[in-house]
């Protein structure tokens, strides 16, 4: 099971930057304070909107490896190394496309 997180342009129509997130990702991302925009965005929201939110997770997220790196998975599907990046991965695709609609398909 997943989450398939995208930024959409509604000017042009298109998606502009998607990815996927494991449900394994969830605690981490709970407990990093980025899980309801990454999982349950408000209907309309634009990117600008998340930015400063995802900055403070990915900051917390960097700053303290050891605290989660506990919810890795046993199965290791999903870990802290696998997160980090797609969560910067999202940081920038919010900048460049700042007033794209944020969706999730869970």
């Amino acid at each position: 099971m997943s989450n398939d997180f995208y930024l959409e342009c509604k000017h042009c129509n298109s998606t502009v930057f998607k990815v996927n997130f494991t449900h394994n990702y969830r605690e981490m991302a709970d407990k990093a304070g980025i899980y309801e925009v990454l999982w349950h965005p408000q209907k309309g929201l634009r990117a600008k909107k998340i930015i400063k939110t995802i900055e403070t997770g990915l900051a917390n997220l960097v700053n303290r490896p050891d605290y989660f790196k506990q919810f890795n998975p046993e199965n290791g599907w999903g870990n802290y190394d696998h997160f980090v990046p797609k969560v910067n991965d999202v940081l920038e695709a919010c900048k460049k496309f700042p007033k794209a609609i944020v969706r999730a398909d869970v």
